[in-house]
Parts: structure tokens; C-alpha cells; sequence
């Protein structure tokens, strides 16, 4: 895949109903650290399958989409065993998995590592009175706080994706925020546009209650809906969200396969989406 067919890539995420933008796309064309496959079929492009390295720590897999008028014909395993043995070098691949897509991914050696939830808030009015005032010691985040933010994410993440959250926060810096207490960094967030929706993430945070500052900093934002895909390491979390208006869509499963040699921890409140871990 190149990027002369990323407008291709862009019709098949319309098509399947994803938020994806161009940016997206090249963030795994572009970046110099990754690739993709197509699928052709009578010259047209119907199937993708995407790649992003974290380093020599893991291969990010995604963006694996077949048209709708072309599944069920084993193009994506055929994807898949081209990526597979494209990445067969790499100390370890994850990927996120729908219900749907999780079987796949398990004939090609993938075990599940965590379960996580897309949780959605539209637009307008909602949540208890009150939660619209900006939380205390939450400050939009500047190219100034760049370096603790790399190091803590480097720690809970696990690779270095400090390029990653650069694009983000040029996409929509109005969606990355910082709290603290002085020069102590206890959390921070990202975010960027799509499609059908903002998506919120990645969210660190040393507790709860830093990460709740975070959240309601971005729902104070004007604009589309926003999404957050959290892992399901604490249930109140995701019961919170839905007292401030979000709505739990979908589950997925986080997948890997190879060496893993850091999970999901209990500091990632949401995750950068699907597409990149």
C-alpha cells in the first residue's frame, strides 16, 4: 500500500462505517515506521491491512478492512497471512479485535490480552448539573510539557509513540490537556478529529480522579460527539462515564501475539483507538 491509495483506504472505512481520516492513514504510510497491504480484485482495491512499529518493542496491526461486497471470500485471511509473514521478524504484533474479527486473528496465533469498551457522548446538554465548570489544576497542554508527557507515556505505554502524540496534538490541541501539581505530572490526555466523531485518547493518569479532570476538560470543548475506548481494568470507570452521558457501543478485545513484555496497566484510562494502540 502506498499513498497514492489512501483515497481507496478512505472509501473502504466510509464503506464499513470507520471514523478514519487521511491523517490517519498517514500516520502508517507517511511515518517512515510503518506500511499496509491492499487486496485488488478487477484492478480495484477492496481489502487494506495496516502496520505501525513502536520501536524493536511491538508492531502495532490495523486498519484491516474488506468492502462489504467482497467478505466472506477469505480476503482478510489472505491480508493477514501476507502481514503475518511480512512481520514475522518482529518481537511482538497487537492488534484490538471486534467479537466479529477476534476468531480470525486466533488462527494466526493471536491470545487475548484485555477486554476494553467504546464508549460514545453526543453533542448538547447532558450529564449532572455542574460537571461543564474546568476541574482545578487542569491546564491545556503546551510543546513545553512535551517531555515529562513522552517519559510518562514511555512508562506506561511501553514503547516510545512521541511522534504519534505530536500528529495529535497538532490535529486537535484542544483536546490535550495536563494536571499537576507543580512541576509533578499526574496525567494527561490527547485527542483528535474523525469522521463521525472526536476521539479521546490516550488518557494517563495516576488515579481515577485525575483521570476524570481530564475526561470533563474535553467535554467542555464545543463541537461533535466524542468517543473513549477504555480498558475494562476498573468497572467504575466506565459506569462514570455513563453518569456523565456517555454510552457503551461495543466491547473488543486487545490481541497479541509473540513476546509481550508489558499489558495494559491500570494508569491507561483510554487508550489512542484501535488503529494505534
Amino acid at each position: 500500500m502506498g499513498l497514492a491509495d489512501i483515497p481507496a483506504g478512505l472509501v473502504l472505512c466510509r464503506a464499513s462505517g470507520w471514523n478514519q481520516l487521511e491523517a490517519d492513514w498517514l500516520e502508517f504510510l507517511g511515518s517512515g515506521c510503518g506500511g499496509g497491504w491492499v487486496a485488488e480484485r478487477d484492478g480495484k482495491v477492496v481489502g487494506t491491512v495496516a502496520y505501525r512499529r513502536y520501536g524493536t518493542e511491538f508492531t502495532w496491526l490495523s486498519m484491516m478492512l474488506v468492502h462489504p461486497d467482497w467478505r466472506r471470500l477469505g480476503i482478510g485471511a489472505a491480508l493477514m497471512e501476507t502481514a503475518c509473514s511480512a512481520l514475522e521478524g518482529d518481537a511482538c504484533i497487537r492488534l484490538d479485535a471486534t467479537p466479529l474479527g477476534a476468531p480470525l486473528y486466533v488462527r494466526f496465533g493471536f491470545q487475548d490480552e484485555c477486554r476494553l469498551v467504546r464508549a460514545r457522548v453526543l453533542p448538547g446538554p447532558r450529564g449532572p448539573e455542574g460537571w461543564h465548570a474546568l476541574p482545578g489544576r487542569v491546564r491545556p497542554l503546551t510543546r513545553d510539557d512535551f517531555e515529562a508527557v513522552f517519559a510518562m507515556d514511555r512508562r506506561e505505554f511501553g514503547a516510545d509513540r512521541s511522534s504519534l502524540l505530536v500528529s495529535f496534538y497538532e490535529r486537535a490541541p484542544e483536546l490535550a490537556w495536563v494536571i499537576g501539581d507543580g512541576e509533578e505530572l499526574r496525567g494527561y490526555c490527547f485527542g483528535r478529529p474523525g469522521c463521525l466523531y472526536r476521539q479521546v485518547g490516550p488518557v494517563m493518569a495516576e488515579d481515577t480522579a485525575a483521570a476524570r479532570s481530564l475526561v470533563l476538560s474535553c467535554l467542555n470543548v464545543r463541537g461533535e460527539g466524542l468517543v473513549i475506548d477504555a480498558p475494562l481494568h476498573e468497572a467504575s470507570w466506565v459506569k462514570w462515564l455513563e453518569t456523565i452521558g456517555f454510552t457503551v457501543e461495543r466491547t473488543f478485545v486487545r490481541m497479541y501475539r509473540g513476546r509481550l513484555d508489558q499489558r495494559v496497566g491500570g494508569r491507561e484510562f483510554a487508550i489512542a483507538g484501535p488503529e494505534f494502540g
